[in-house]
């Protein structure tokens, strides 16, 4: 079930991520449970919830209403694990361009430390 499914989108904007942030990713569904919340320093409120298919952006002050989402990721027949993967980003906030590229930061670095720390 899709955390955004349902929900009407303020804009859709053609996206890419990085492969290295897709690969953790990818990896830290394998080791954890989902979802992932990640708390976003310096932005009150706002967490990152990575889900099985979607990574979402919500404001956990209003029931994790969105406020962006990565969605519908192209990663069918992908053979080369060093491109980026092509998505949708969904905004449903007229600010949420505002906090994307930091999200993004700071969502390696907590998979990163996550992934590093984990004990089996």
């Amino acid at each position: 079930m899709s955390r955004v499914g349902d929900l009407p989108v303020y804009e859709q904007r053609e996206d890419e991520v990085s492969a290295k942030l897709y690969n953790l990713w990818r990896r830290a569904k394998l080791h954890f449970d989902l979802p992932i919340r990640i708390s976003l320093e310096g932005y009150r409120g706002l967490v990152m919830v990575l889900e099985t298919h979607e990574w979402v952006i919500v404001n956990e002050r209003e029931n994790d209403m969105p406020i962006l989402a990565w969605v519908e990721f192209q990663d069918q027949g992908r053979d080369a694990l060093h491109t980026p993967v092509k998505c949708k980003l969904n905004h449903y906030h007229f600010a949420a361009s505002k906090v994307r590229a930091h999200s993004l930061e700071l969502m390696e670095q907590e998979l990163e430390h996550k992934l590093i720390n984990k004990t089996d």
